[in-house]
């Protein structure tokens, strides 16, 4: 019996769902870090074994739009609930339930149609009896098909999760080939590595406004040429990226072109520019030309 479908994975931001999904792929295909907003697209993550075919949707995280873009990534979120088996819904350790998980509960109660997953992660930073604080006021909200203690970043629980959401998925096709890992193309992949390690190394302030964009991509025999743009929504932005002689702008690179190497199983040659896109983020037209909406 083989067994396929899709699973929507959602939550607020930073909650881990990047991590997890990352973990399960065995690859680094979606940008992580600290800061919210990390995750802008939905992206489609395929997981395939003998007998079972898991499509994953990663989400950005749920919460109060404030900008165009913003409205975009929630829409992204809320439009994943719509056309799936499966329900994943990912949570930290805080000890309370505060107003973004809130109303997100709110919106799953209404959802009568499917099934849900809690996921409590992070566990590896509290101790045993506090997870099981945490099972008891999550299981009293509403009636989960199953609420699974996990650390995304150790990967403890990751098998009972997967486990769960195989015996809960309908029989069913293989909609990719093995080599899929992702139905999104290569240029996105390593623009998100890009964004990935500016969003690592830049101040708080900066990395919501920073859009990464792959003007070339060669492949030749020895190595992979690409030609990446990060555009920022301000003049002084540009500066922090670039940094005083260039280090800044060279960190990222250097971080960059060594996944990238390790993505590719190639030599890399990596040139990024920095330009300024004003208010990008509010802007319609911009936001479609750097692949949103």
């Amino acid at each position: 019996m083989f067994k396929s479908g899709y699973v929507a994975v959602i939550g607020r931001p930073n909650v881990g769902k990047s991590t997890l999904l990352n973990r399960l792929i065995g690859m680094r295909i979606l940008a992580v870090s600290d800061k919210a907003q990390t995750t802008r697209n939905k992206i489609n993550l395929i997981y395939s074994d003998d007998d079972s075919q898991i499509i994953f949707l990663d989400t950005p995280g749920m919460q109060t739009p404030r900008n165009e873009l913003g409205d975009y990534m929630l829409r992204e979120s809320s439009s994943a609930l719509e056309d799936v088996d499966l329900i994943t819904y990912i949570v930290d350790t805080s000890k309370i339930i505060g107003k973004q998980d809130r109303a997100i509960l709110e919106k799953l109660k209404k959802i009568k149609d499917k099934k849900v997953i809690l996921l409590i992660n992070k566990i590896d930073s509290i101790p045993k009896e506090d997870i099981l604080r945490l099972i008891e006021m999550y299981s009293k909200e509403m009636d989960f098909l199953d609420v699974i203690p996990i650390s995304a970043r150790e990967g403890d629980g990751t098998e009972i999760y997967l486990d769960t959401v195989k015996k809960n998925l309908p029989e069913g096709p293989k909609y990719y080939t093995d080599e899929y890992v992702t139905d999104r193309p290569m240029k996105f992949i390593v623009a998100e590595i890009i964004r990935e390690k500016a969003l690592r190394f830049l101040q708080e302030e900066v990395p919501h406004g920073v859009a990464v964009e792959i003007e070339k991509m060669e492949e030749l025999e020895d190595r992979t040429n690409i030609i990446a743009t990060i555009y920022v929504e301000r003049d002084n932005h540009k500066g922090i990226i670039i940094g005083k002689n260039g280090t800044m702008l060279q960190k990222i690179g250097t971080q960059a072109r060594h996944d990238l190497m390790d993505l590719l199983m190639t030599k890399v040659d990596l040139r990024i520019w920095v330009k300024v896109d004003k208010n990008w983020r509010d802007n319609e037209t911009r936001l479609k030309g750097h692949g949103y909406l």
